[in-house]
């Protein structure tokens, strides 16, 4: 609730952020100021499956890892911002205290954090200020789990005020930038953990996904990911920005440097069994058996969404598609176009769904003169306008100018009843059964499709401020939070400059409202270089089978030489 003073209040508290956080990066030991050595680089080229063994075998010290990656993490934070919580000290500490268990099975391996997770002595402000000077006394479910791992979190990272956006910016820490050009957002809303992990300063990260918010920082920083489906991952021991919202649930999932460490690390962390730290985790085990299944199937049959009806990929996403299906095909698999349940349906019911609070929940926790993300605020201001101002405005949009696409998203565009929200879950619902079906329909033996291949976003990262046009270009992710299916992301290539230009004929001025909010900022001179990533999707509770169908994309790609270049770790 504002208050017409705490303007002071909320100046005081975000300065007083961003010097703790200077002061600790200061006051780190020299050694975290010194060049890389060669035994850095060694544990910087290591998987993290090899760095447990060394550690459990006693051939590397997990303060070396630590150290390692400590200094990279400083370096990534100069150029992009991305870090919050800067817990390296007492990293050191836990593991030489032994509250980290270095016999666990991800022993020494430093991980990074969303902002928005719990650990114990750090205040978790989600880019509130409202939130800060508010240490949690205790470690939360995720973060209990990784210590008894053996795993060392030694970072939080940036996001969002709201946890809405593709962007990553809040007047608590400021704003996140994108390793590959700092003129653009690394993703949003873990974007911290997709900066830090694509320049090299992390290996893993945990971070969390209501409409794509570990899916669009991988592609949009060029990292791995994968969204799991509610009730795989803990999420007890977090701050949010909405509370109560159940709409479309938040689930926390994690990212990784290399695909096969996001293997390695979502395997192990279900092995840990976290139906034991957290009573909302379904007592699920890994299940090797459908790992193999999918690693050893000759034939895999795999279905191609090539636009969510809303927005069509621009050229570098497109190109990014057709790449990874064409070497799907190299391989023998059967690979063939589809057209899902209407993909703008699941949009429009989605968005309403977490929004049905009319915006106030996230906006409750604003002090005056906060800044607002640069979307939340555009799609919060029309929300809280009257009723007979937003049909008019709607019916100018459906009648006059035609947009179809846009007018159906404006149309219910207002806080929810309860009697209204349930009539709209009963349309999600509706729609999960319908896309349910569909799916099935694919195969002779009635168990359809084994994966469906889709663009993550219509394109690449956008610049900064770009949300404020932009934020409702989200179909490709938010429709799989909608039907809480595993969804992973792959990057595929970086934007070329003349392979990737929109064509003359096409006429931005003549698309629908998302699409041209999405496009105005499509500039492939500009956007040269920035990752490009697919994403592969499986059903509810698939995560062991759309790893292994990752892998399986992974390696149709190095057979042609088409592996993606991470960006390599600068020499510190």
């Amino acid at each position: 609730m504002m208050r017409p003073f705490d303007i002071f209040e909320h100046w005081s508290a975000c300065k007083r952020k961003q010097d703790e956080r200077a002061q600790r990066i200061a006051s780190l030991p020299a050694t975290y100021q010194y060049p890389l050595t060669s035994k850095d680089k060694e544990i910087l080229d290591e998987d993290i499956s090899d760095l447990v063994q060394d550690v459990q075998n006693g051939k590397k010290s997990a303060v070396d890892i630590l150290r390692a990656y400590g200094k990279v993490a400083v370096k990534a934070h100069e150029k992009t911002n991305c870090l919050t919580e800067v817990m390296l000290q007492d990293a050191e500490g836990w593991i030489t205290s032994a509250d980290i268990n270095l016999k666990g099975p991800l022993a020494g391996i430093p991980v990074s954090l969303k902002d928005s997770i719990h650990v114990g002595g750090f205040d978790t402000s989600v880019g509130y200020s409202c939130n800060v000077g508010k240490p949690l006394p205790v470690d939360g479910a995720i973060v209990r789990m990784l210590k008894d791992a053996g795993a060392v979190p030694f970072v939080k990272t940036a996001l969002p005020v709201t946890l809405l956006s593709f962007e990553s910016t809040n007047d608590v820490w400021g704003q996140c930038r994108n390793p590959h050009n700092t003129d653009y957002s690394p993703g949003g809303s873990t974007g911290g953990e997709g900066a830090l992990l694509a320049f090299g300063g992390s290996r893993i990260g945990i971070g969390s996904d209501v409409a794509g918010s570990v899916r669009a920082p991988a592609h949009y920083s060029g990292c791995y990911s994968i969204r799991c489906s509610t009730g795989r991952w803990p999420k007890l021991g977090v701050n949010t920005s909405m509370p109560g919202q159940e709409g479309i649930a938040s689930v926390f999932s994690p990212m990784a440097r290399t695909l096969k460490d996001l293997t390695y690390f979502t395997r192990t962390f279900i092995q840990m069994q976290p139906w034991r730290y957290d009573q909302s985790v379904h007592p699920l085990a890994w299940r090797t058996a459908i790992s193999t299944q999918y690693a050893d199937q000759k034939v895999l049959k795999i279905g191609i969404m090539r636009t969510d009806n809303v927005v069509d990929p621009a050229p570098a996403c497109a190109r990014a598609l057709d790449i990874a299906a064409q070497a799907l095909r190299d391989q023998g698999h059967e690979v063939f176009d589809v057209s899902p349940p209407n993909p703008y349906e699941a949009l429009v019911i989605a968005s309403n769904l977490l929004n049905a609070d009319g915006t106030k929940t996230f906006r409750s926790f604003f002090r005056t003169g906060e800044s607002d993300d640069a979307g939340a605020r555009e799609f919060g201001r029309y929300m809280r306008l009257p009723r007979i101002v937003k049909w008019f405005h709607w019916a100018w949009v459906k009648y006059i100018q035609r947009d179809e696409i846009w007018a159906g998203l404006l149309e219910h565009w207002h806080e929810k009843s309860a009697f209204e929200n349930w009539q709209w879950v009963a349309k999600r619902e509706a729609y999960k059964a319908r896309f349910h079906d569909w799916w099935n329909g694919f195969g002779d033996r009635g168990d359809g499709m084994d994966f469906l291949l889709t663009p993550p976003n219509a394109t690449p990262a956008v610049p900064h401020g770009g949300m404020s046009s932009a934020a409702a270009a989200c179909g490709y992710t938010f429709v799989f939070n909608l039907l809480d299916y595993s969804a992973g992301i792959m990057p595929i290539l970086h934007v070329d400059s003349v392979k990737d230009a929109l064509a003359p004929e096409v006429e931005v001025r003549k698309m629908n409202g998302v699409a041209r909010g999405a496009y105005k900022h499509y500039d492939s001179v500009k956007m040269n270089g920035l990752p490009v990533a697919v994403q592969l999707v499986g059903r509810r509770l698939e995560e062991e089978k759309v790893l292994a169908g990752m892998e399986r994309l992974y390696a149709a790609l190095e057979a042609k030489g088409l592996g993606y270049e991470l960006l390599r770790v600068p020499e510190v």
